[in-house]
């Protein structure tokens, strides 16, 4: 007779996490299961056809920051390399376009100040609390801009500590991207999961996560049911509301509250030419990356490669803005943005557009927005839910990751290996 579960371990969701953890389980000899919603492997890594853009573009994580050691080890172990990010700088947020700004002479004093915080707090009432003097509006905005734009968060929910572990960190290690991207490094752990005997599932959406038999059932919407001896979710956090949990469990994800989730809006525009690069006899063909005040504050291109891409990142409480926006409205609010900037016609721009792609994270059935980032009530969270229901059922993800990549492929990477010697009492 077969035994109740010849599974191990199912996994559920075959993001970054969820593919390192299965294929580190069957490297130890386990048997594993990975069930997966999409059609493909990745989850919000979302790598682009390359006849699109020339390239194969990113319409989900892009960048490696800093260290990111695990990061670099598997790309080490996949023979891929790091495409350095070089190029100058620019800013139009005075109604010019000029080298970026020098950093405001408050700067000093945010982070003697910031250092000396003991109890945790927003950082907008951090803000409110020291720096609410009219002489400060400048630093306060530029505050404000980073935590909305590069953590996609809301400056009310934000962890003033958590902002501060992250942004006082040594800058360690090139930042760049991956040569073949984001979409080469799932290939790689897809790849292994497969040579590793890992049974992985596709299109497979899970309602509901049973305890049967002193194991664990997931039961699709298709009627599609696996089963196993314990399950790891390493879904997106707003997912966690869709699947209906054991009581213990769903009592452990309700603490996901306290973790905050960004949303982004990430418009990808190919033209014909570099038509920037010569803009009324400024010389911005090294520009790298692009800030401003218009609608989609953000821009990068690919410099030193020349594909003639921008890049607009429209991220935190104002992606929340615009739910109702087609792919082709997110287009225009793009190419609307850039006129603005450029001081140009948007029909000039657009005249010159080849492609477009415009993604809004929060729209995905199996996203619902782009990636967590700290509260002041976050890492008691992390520890709730990292509580297993009788070693049955785990939650692992970038959101379950305690150190200042939060928010990161690097996050759900080392998440995933954290995971793995926790099933395994290592």
């Amino acid at each position: 007779m077969a035994p109740p579960h010849p599974t191990d371990f199912l996994i559920i969701g075959a993001g970054a996490a969820g593919l390192m953890i299965a294929r580190e389980l069957a490297r130890a000899g386990k048997r594993v299961s990975l069930v997966e919603a999409r059609d493909r492997c990745g989850g919000r890594i979302y790598p682009l056809p390359a006849r699109e853009f020339g390239y194969r573009a990113e319409g989900g994580a892009e960048f490696v920051h800093g260290a990111a050691p695990v990061t670099r080890a598997l790309m080490r172990e996949a023979g891929l390399s790091l495409l350095r990010r070089a190029g100058t700088r620019w800013s139009s947020r005075t109604g010019a376009l000029l080298r970026d700004e020098p950093s405001p002479l408050q700067w000093d004093r945010f982070y003697q100040t910031l250092e000396a915080v003991r109890v945790d707090l927003p950082i907008a009432e951090f803000l409110e609390a020291h720096f609410a003097d009219p002489r400060y509006d400048r630093l306060r905005r530029a505050v404000t801009r980073t935590v909305e734009g590069y953590d996609a968060a809301d400056p009310r929910r934000a962890s003033t500590i958590a902002l501060r572990d992250e942004w006082m960190a040594p800058d360690e290690g090139q930042h760049g991207r991956i040569a073949g991207g984001h979409g080469a490094l799932v290939e790689y752990l897809e790849s292994e999961c497969r040579r590793l005997c890992t049974a992985i599932h596709l299109g497979a959406v899970v309602s509901i996560l049973d305890e049967v038999g002193g194991g664990i059932a997931a039961r699709c919407r298709d009627g599609a049911v696996f089963e196993a001896k314990a399950a790891i979710l390493t879904l997106p956090l707003p997912l966690l509301a869709e699947v209906t949990l054991p009581p213990a469990t769903r009592e452990r994800a309700a603490a996901a509250a306290d973790i905050g989730f960004g949303n982004v809006v990430k418009i990808l525009l190919r033209f014909a030419a570099k038509w920037w690069s010569d803009h009324q006899g400024q010389d911005l063909s090294d520009l790298s990356f692009l800030v401003s005040d218009a609608t989609v504050p953000t821009w990068w291109t690919q410099h030193p490669a020349s594909y003639p891409v921008l890049t607009g990142w429209f991220a935190g409480p104002k992606a929340d803005t615009v739910p109702s926006l087609t792919a082709a409205g997110l287009v225009d609010m793009g190419l609307s943005s850039l006129a603005d900037i450029f001081d140009l016609p948007a029909d000039r721009i657009r005249r010159d557009l080849v492609a477009s792609r415009a993604i809004n994270w929060s729209n995905d059935p199996f996203a619902r927005g782009a990636y967590s980032y700290a509260t002041p009530k976050t890492r008691a969270a992390q520890l709730a839910m990292k509580q297993a229901d009788g070693d049955r059922i785990f939650f692992a993800g970038e959101a379950l990751y305690a150190g200042p990549d939060m928010g990161t492929v690097e996050a759900a990477l080392t998440s995933g290996l954290e995971t793995v010697r926790t099933v395994l009492g290592a």
